[in-house]
């Protein structure tokens, strides 16, 4: 028999992949699940995360909702504005008038009703910020943070990104609170090679999109090659829809350079293309929220070059396995692989403390824990 004071938690989060913040929206309702509490996740459509979620023990729902994205603010996407607009505040009413929440957890800025409504409803409502651009125009920052301060709490995903909404929106900043991402370690690393022989294999995970720059890897790998050293890229990763066109440049790109290059598409699972890597490249061009890729190499027991800004640098943390780079920069990202090959044995030393240290540092537990305690105002 179900408790009569079981507190229900409304989810809402804008996608059902699994990259970064939906990875996070997964442990955060594994946490708020493991609290007892009945978790309802409202999402646009089906996919690997509806799945991940339902076996993680929470409901999921399919409603039509606003889902900020650049396409939607060209004279082509307006109509679709328009229509997500008014369909999701309807949507969202009801949904929220069936279920009755105690509380409502909204995943990511881009979901912008969700906050009011749910406060007009007398629900405890908590937003998760994973989006910054510290770089990024003012007044556009604004308008994004702004729905956000009709929720009781916000919380922050790093202390880079309650710095930019400090800036932006200080009202929202001081009802914030910072809580660092969980990141999943592979439960036993493969070692690193002991010896460099052959190609230098690096890997890059994460969108295929000029902002993360992938394209620095192909570029920074064809300076290897210029300079007699082989290195091989392998890309783990898809492209939003409507971008094929830079997958395409990509191609193009590889064969232009003639370097080595595997693409092998979004994966549920990186852990094996990391082993099978000697060095992880983020090289994003513009701000990141978080450096969570940056915390998954280090993890993985494998030397990580990151750009040199925003969140990456506290994913980087002060591990001594992570290069930071200027960003968009082929030659720097070329410099620090060449250190790399160079400082190979005292680097693969260091490796396991670093793993131990970002182990404690994300447990996922602990981040689980702490959002849960964060949405029922535990």
């Amino acid at each position: 028999m179900v408790s009569s004071d079981r507190k229900t938690v409304l989810v809402v989060h804008p996608g059902a992949e699994m990259f970064g913040s939906d990875r996070m929206l997964l442990e955060s309702a594994i946490g708020l699940v493991e609290t007892g509490a009945r978790v309802v996740v409202a999402l646009p459509h089906r996919g690997l995360l509806d799945t991940a979620l339902r076996a993680a023990g929470a409901e999921v729902v399919i409603v039509p909702m606003l889902v900020l994205r650049k396409m939607l603010l060209t004279p082509r996407g307006l109509p679709r504005l328009f229509r997500d607009t008014f369909r999701g505040l309807g949507a969202a009413w009801r949904l929220l008038g069936r279920i009755r929440p105690d509380a409502v957890y909204v995943s990511t800025i881009i979901v912008p009703q969700w906050p009011a409504l749910a406060r007009l409803r007398g629900a405890r409502t908590v937003s998760h910020l994973h989006e910054a651009e510290g770089s990024g125009a003012r007044i556009v920052n604004a308008l994004l943070y702004l729905p956000h301060l009709a929720s009781h709490l916000t919380i922050a995903n790093s202390r880079f990104t309650l710095d930019t909404v400090a800036r932006t929106l200080p009202a929202l900043a001081r009802r914030s609170t910072v809580i660092l991402n969980g990141v999943h370690a592979p439960a036993d690393p493969a070692p690193a090679r002991p010896e460099l022989d052959g190609p230098l294999r690096i890997v890059y995970v994460g969108r295929l999109s000029a902002r993360k720059g992938p394209d620095l890897a192909v570029e920074a790998a064809a300076l290897l090659a210029a300079r007699g050293h082989d290195a091989r890229v392998t890309l783990v990763g898809a492209v939003f829809e409507g971008y094929e066109w830079y997958e395409q440049q990509l191609h193009e790109q590889a064969a232009a350079t003639g370097v080595d290059v595997e693409f092998a598409g979004f994966q549920t699972e990186v852990w094996p293309f990391v082993s099978a890597s000697d060095v992880l490249v983020v090289p994003s061009r513009s701000d990141e929220s978080f450096g969570n890729t940056v915390v998954e190499g280090v993890l993985a027991e494998r030397p990580v070059i990151a750009s040199d800004s925003s969140g990456l640098r506290e994913g980087a943390a002060d591990y001594r396995t992570v290069q930071l780079v200027r960003p968009d920069d082929a030659e720097a990202i070329a410099a620090a692989l060449d250190r790399v090959r160079e400082e190979w044995p005292a680097l693969i030393a260091e490796l396991p403390a670093a793993r131990e240290a970002a182990d404690r540092r994300h447990a996922p537990a602990v981040y689980r824990a702490a959002v849960a305690a964060a949405v029922l105002g535990d």
